[in-house]
């Protein structure tokens, strides 16, 4: 394997492409995670499904971000082989 040094597009391109996947995934976490634990703002549910609730939110959120940020950054990895 080879390396070479990136040109200062090259560079350029990367840091916008990490920037439009960490923003899409934070867009992406917060609409999921207002869809989960969103009821519990509107609606009185005992404490335990509160919590429940918050946490799932939390977590497919996270996941989901995640999983968002290694898709975007995988594709442009892919269209630039």
């Amino acid at each position: 394997m080879r390396t070479r040094r990136r040109s200062q597009a090259e560079r350029d391109e990367i840091t916008v492409e990490i920037g439009y996947a960490l923003l899409s995934a934070c867009l992406l976490g917060a609409v999921v995670f207002a869809a989960i634990a969103g009821p519990v703002v509107v609606w009185q549910f005992p404490p335990a499904v509160n919590t429940f609730l918050l946490a799932a939110g939390g977590s497919v959120a996270g996941v989901l971000g995640a999983a968002r940020v290694v898709h975007v950054l995988w594709r442009h990895a892919r269209q630039h082989r």
